[in-house]
């Protein structure tokens, strides 16, 4: 599916990705951890591995079962990524790390009270180098402050739904009982993950198309930029100006049972987007999902860029859970080498 932009059409073409060091993330935590503790954390830069892999290689090193090694968020396999994992070890003496396989490195360890757990990251550094760039490239900077200033919609990226966009028909098919059930938790917590935003993306896609992705309408559900909390737009007179002031973001669905819902137009909106989708939304209830909101406006809080030639070299931060990709579309089109 071709999202619309906010922002209106690609500028330029070029390459993301012609090798790992293209695209760097670095975790940003809250705190810092240390002090002592059972749990030893682990700083590490992988290039060209998985999450998963990597957590179940230490897993399989420190002979810990998979459930003893935490760690706060996915990132992506065609990078060089930096992001921390903790390891359960009650009374154990730190693992020997000198010897590890190639793609890793220990940049820093170190002992904590407790578990690291997912989503306990606050942000995520990008440093993103866009090759061989054709096309409008002296609208550039115009475009980026545009974003810097207004934010883009704040879709989620091809990343969430796995190699060719797979799991999101596979998931469906699942669910309708057409197909197979996943044989892995963690394949199944995929799938519905990838239904979910795959539906989410919908009704932004929708609200950017008519010009509301970033402008009131009656009855949205509303969050506190950087918070989780959640209100109803009619249960505070001052809405639309804290919106526009960036204190509050607008929302959209994130599936499933409960939860605070939209009400009036903003229902109404919601229900007539998602209304071909109700048995796979059912399907999900059914599952005991919970019912979130997320924002639909992205607003990154640091954007900075220099522009050389045909390179263009973009560091920005962005909020757990955000795409960089996302950010990338509102500028240009992109091909990639890895």
């Amino acid at each position: 599916m071709s999202l619309p932009r906010a922002h209106g059409a690609p500028l330029v073409e070029g390459w993301m990705r012609t090798e790992p060091e293209d695209f760097v993330v670095r975790e940003q935590l809250s705190f810092v951890p240390g002090e002592g503790g059972e749990h030893l954390w682990l700083r590490i830069q992988k290039r060209l591995w998985n999450t998963m892999d990597v957590a179940q290689w230490l897993a399989k090193h420190a002979k810990l079962p998979l459930r003893a090694v935490g760690f706060s968020g996915l990132k992506d396999r065609r990078a060089v990524t930096e992001q921390w994992f903790s390891l359960h070890l009650p009374g154990k003496a730190d693992p020997d790390f000198s010897q590890l396989p190639e793609g890793l490195v220990v940049l820093e360890q170190v002992r904590h009270g407790r578990k690291l757990n997912r989503g306990t990251h606050i942000a995520n550094e990008f440093v993103l180098r866009l090759r061989q760039l054709t096309g409008e490239l002296e609208a550039v900077p115009e475009r980026l402050a545009a974003i810097a200033s207004q934010g883009v919609p704040n879709y989620f990226g091809e990343q969430r739904f796995g190699r060719g966009g797979q799991n999101f028909p596979r998931a469906q098919a699942w669910l309708l009982g057409e197909g197979e059930a996943p044989r892995k938790v963690a394949t199944r917590s995929l799938w519905l993950s990838a239904v979910r935003s795959e539906l989410f993306n919908q009704v932004l896609a929708a609200r950017v198309q008519d010009g509301s992705w970033n402008q009131l309408i009656t009855g949205d559900v509303l969050q506190p930029e950087g918070s989780r909390g959640l209100f109803l737009s009619t249960d505070d007179e001052r809405s639309a100006e804290r919106l526009h002031n960036k204190e509050v973001n607008l929302t959209g669905p994130l599936v499933g049972t409960g939860g605070l819902a939209p009400v009036a137009a903003s229902a109404e909106f919601e229900a007539q987007i998602l209304a071909p989708h109700q048995p796979l939304i059912q399907a999900l209830c059914e599952l005991k999902m919970e019912a979130q909101r997320r924002s639909l406006r992205l607003l990154v809080s640091r954007l900075e860029w220099q522009l050389e030639d045909d390179l263009l070299t973009i560091v920005m931060q962005l909020p757990k859970g955000a795409f960089a990709t996302t950010v990338l579309a509102e500028l240009g089109n992109w091909q990639t080498a890895i």
